[in-house]
């Protein structure tokens, strides 16, 4: 499934009409989330996983290794993708055992969902070490359900790959002995400007 519905999708294609084209568009809204989660970093799925092995918006489980802390922020863990929903485990071991006895309990930090980042607490002993896979983090990111913008996105560039299949391939088409350039079909700056904020923090673009 997609995190955009399909009928929001036929709403960018207004020539389309019927239920005819319904699997083919759906394939194409899928691939399209994809593309816009690789572009933002999102992983793939360890190998062996169920399901898609495909990068994918919607949330899913996932296990880190994240070498270090912030920069100036010794407390504060920074998750490689955004949204962060939930944290299932966290072990700090440079030793990269990861057993019960490197494990942060919960109790001990805070999560920013928005940000993706775990903080340590004020009142904490706990220390988040640095080193090669350091820190394991095993968390639920992704979407629940699509902001706004995010949708408009994913239509503004699936829309425009349908229309431009009869032309794959190609730079140039004749139409009336005229000889017309086509635009590349890569991913629309207006696209990318959306998906911008929404990349991990010190990711470049």
């Amino acid at each position: 499934m997609s995190l955009v519905s399909l009928s929001t999708f036929k709403e960018y294609l207004p020539e389309i009409q019927g239920t005819g084209s319904d699997t083919e568009l759906q394939n194409l809204l899928e691939r399209v989330e994809s593309a816009c989660a690789g572009y933002l970093g999102f992983p793939r799925p360890t190998a062996g996983a169920a399901g898609s092995v495909a990068s994918s918006l919607e949330d899913r489980s996932y296990t880190f290794h994240i070498d270090e802390p912030l920069n100036g922020l010794p407390y504060v863990l920074p998750i490689p993708i955004r949204p962060l929903i939930s944290v299932t485990s966290f072990h700090s071991d440079v030793q990269r055992v990861y057993g019960s006895d490197t494990e942060i309990a919960a109790s001990e930090f805070d999560v920013d969902t928005n940000l993706g980042r775990i903080i340590i607490k004020d009142a904490s002993s706990a220390a988040i070490e640095s080193g090669y896979r350091a820190n394991k983090v095993v968390c639920t990111a992704g979407f629940t359900s699509a902001p706004q913008d995010l949708e408009h996105a994913v239509c503004v560039f699936g829309s425009m790959l349908q229309r431009s299949k009869q032309t794959q391939g190609k730079d140039s088409t004749s139409q009336r002995d005229v000889t017309i350039k086509i635009s590349p079909r890569t991913m629309p700056q207006e696209v990318k400007d959306i998906l911008y904020s929404y990349r991990a923090f010190g990711r470049i673009l």
